[in-house]
């Protein structure tokens, strides 16, 4: 949430990773990349730097002289990717409130006020962007590059697997509130109270993640 120009591998980063998160580009699907750059109107360099940062971040899966696939989505994984995204997000919540400056401050109770649009809306694609937004603004308000790199590992898997189950097991209202305090909180500087919006935030995420589990059966999980 810089205020500087977007690049064009930022952009087309940005349009597919959102197309990957929300099921357009669905688990499994065979990409090209000139079908994709002809798709979103970007030019072929783009779409490969941008499909290479995807491949880092774990949503695409690239095989040399064979293709790129969209990956595959196994429930059970996300449970260890939370007991990572616990500590991670305690951590970027808490130096986020003693670091961020004025301007992230002001950002913050946008993505806040943002977030409580949604929940009375019950917007999933206003969700969906502020949470991307939230998680990009933690990371550079905590002006920590090793938990930027650590992040980037695990926002865009949890929030594809968010979209994917959350009409069978979330409340999207209630989510959207969790949010909301959290932003509060690092705006307000409080470090503890920060920590303490991160955790009940990740508590739920654990609790919903729990109920998606109960309702896909073993064998579909390990087909996943």
């Amino acid at each position: 949430m810089k205020h500087t120009t977007e690049t064009l591998t930022d952009q087309a980063y940005r349009r597919l990773e959102e197309s990957i998160v929300t099921l357009r580009l669905s688990p499994g699907a065979v990409l090209s990349e000139s079908a994709l750059a002809a798709d979103f109107g970007f030019g072929r360099t783009p779409i490969r730097e941008a499909l290479q940062r995807l491949a880092r971040e774990g949503l695409v899966i690239i095989l040399p002289r064979k293709g790129i696939l969209v990956s595959e989505i196994n429930p059970r994984s996300q449970l260890l990717l939370l007991e990572v995204r616990r500590e991670l997000e305690r951590l970027i919540a808490r130096t986020g409130a003693l670091r961020r400056t004025e301007r992230e401050r002001q950002q913050f109770l946008h993505i806040a006020d943002g977030m409580e649009k949604a929940s009375r809306d019950n917007d999933d694609i206003a969700f969906m962007r502020h949470d991307r937004a939230l998680n990009q603004l933690e990371v550079e308000a905590s002006h920590n590059e090793y938990a930027r790199r650590a992040m980037s590992q695990t926002h865009g898997l949890s929030r594809r697997f968010w979209y994917m189950h959350y009409r069978e097991a979330a409340d999207l209202p209630l989510c959207a509130r969790l949010h909301a305090e959290l932003a509060r909180r690092i705006a307000e500087g409080d470090a503890d109270e920060a920590g303490r919006a991160s955790d009940r935030l990740i508590d739920y995420v654990e609790e919903f993640t729990r109920a998606t589990l109960d309702t896909v059966s073993p064998e579909r999980a390990a087909a996943r």
